[in-house]
């Protein structure tokens, strides 16, 4: 009987990811195909940049979702800060389901806030203020209405100058802010908050109006080495495949 819930995020997949791209494979044809559900907290993919984008691995990709949610098992999809413009039409052809920006379950009873993790990210007002011009349907209509060639041009460029200014940025910054992490989970009233997006995973104990709460950070996926979070009906765990 299928009852893990399993959290995954930042796999950065793309072609030149070859290692990455056969784990996850591996992984959607293995241990996936036993879990209750699958939740995918953004930046599955280094890069998006449209859903008619078919260019390897992303068919590959696209098949292996569709045959585990045709398993059984229910696939939930966060949109990351690398690959926001997927949209509907790659949901439908995996079988899976598209979550807002902060999307809440409950888990033994309580609420669990899951999100990728860079809006709690609000020291870095650059990437902010961009993501908000990003967000746009304005910003996305003009993107997408670009031929695929000049749009997979524009992502080599994008990924190449992330790569630069992300060198130039102190680790502090990069990080969630604390504040802005204890306000958001006060918000959706939650205890538990799982995302992504910083690369450095571990479990943070906090204290929220005197209440134990917990912020679970997911690791990201390395050609060598990944991981996946999973709930198995009384406590979180961690799966090295």
């Amino acid at each position: 009987m299928k009852q893990d819930i399993l959290f995954i995020s930042d796999l950065h997949i793309s072609l030149e990811k070859t290692e990455i791209t056969r784990r996850f494979l591996d992984f959607l044809n293995g241990r996936a195909r036993q879990a209750k559900a699958l939740y995918i907290l953004g930046d599955l993919f280094d890069a998006w940049i449209g859903d008619d984008d078919n260019t390897p691995p992303n068919k590959a990709i696209k098949q292996a979702l569709k045959a585990l949610t045709d398993t059984g098992t229910q696939v939930f999809l966060l949109q990351g800060n690398r690959d926001f413009l997927l949209g509907q039409r790659f949901a439908d052809a995996c079988g899976m389901t598209l979550l807002d920006e902060f999307a809440v379950i409950e888990l033994g009873g309580k609420r669990v806030l899951l999100t990728h993790g860079d809006l709690l990210c609000t020291d870095d007002l650059p990437y902010q203020a961009f993501r908000i011009k990003s967000h746009t349907p304005e910003w996305q209509q003009n993107v997408l209405s670009k031929p695929l060639w000049l749009r997979l041009l524009a992502a080599r460029w994008y990924r190449l100058r992330s790569f630069w200014h992300k060198r130039k940025k102190t680790q502090d910054i990069m990080d969630v802010n604390q504040q802005t992490v204890i306000e958001t989970m006060q918000r959706h009233r939650c205890e538990t908050l799982i995302h992504g997006h910083t690369h450095r995973p571990a479990i943070h104990d906090l204290l929220i109006e005197g209440r134990p709460a917990q912020r679970i950070v997911l690791a990201d996926w390395k050609k060598d080495r990944a991981e996946c979070l999973y709930w198995d009906g009384r406590a979180f765990r961690r799966d090295t495949l």
